[in-house]
């Protein structure tokens, strides 16, 4: 009996580490931003005279820009490029991501060869990136003080997954020093 009971804790202990690795950076992305920088571009792109262009780029805790604009620290850099506004600044309401370039859409993210461009999440320890997370689609919700996301990405296992995350305060100016 003693036999079979050994026998089967040894079955149940393969079964059990069987399971999928879920790698630890799919795991723990902030759920709050704290600081938020806005770079306006405006009007850029000469076929889209109607729409401006502005870029969003949010800091976790324990991540920030310094004096230079280098990314100092360790924590999460979301960013989002193309953000297609109706004049210069981004204005109050929801933004979805959208392949067509109008009012309140911005571009999904894509992965051009290694190298991502539209909206990617950096995770960044001691000013090194060591992952990048590009963003398939999702929606944001814009008010005077707030910004709501709604985000998906490909896992490590080609599934689409969710990411929820919020900024609270002030959009910063970013300025090109």
């Amino acid at each position: 009996m003693k036999k079979y009971i050994l026998i089967l804790g040894i079955v149940l202990l393969c079964i059990s580490a069987c399971r999928r690795y879920q790698p630890a950076h799919y795991r723990g992305l902030p759920l709050q931003y704290t600081s938020a920088y806005q770079q306006t571009y405006g009007h850029c792109y000469d076929s889209l005279p109607e729409v401006a262009v502005v870029a969003l780029d949010l800091y976790s805790e324990g991540l920030d820009l310094d004096k230079n604009n280098v990314i100092r620290g360790t924590g999460y850099n979301l960013y989002i490029s193309d953000i297609f506004v109706p004049d210069s600044l981004l204005v109050t309401g929801e933004y979805k991501s959208e392949t067509t370039a109008e009012a309140f859409t911005f571009l999904p993210g894509k992965d051009y060869e290694g190298t991502p461009h539209g909206m990617y999440i950096l995770n960044i320890e001691k000013d090194k990136v060591i992952q990048i997370q590009v963003l398939d689609s999702g929606s944001f919700v814009y008010r005077n003080d707030s910004l709501l996301f709604t985000l998906y990405y490909r896992n490590a296992y080609g599934g689409k997954a969710t990411y929820q995350c919020s900024f609270t305060g002030s959009l910063l100016p970013w300025q090109k020093k």
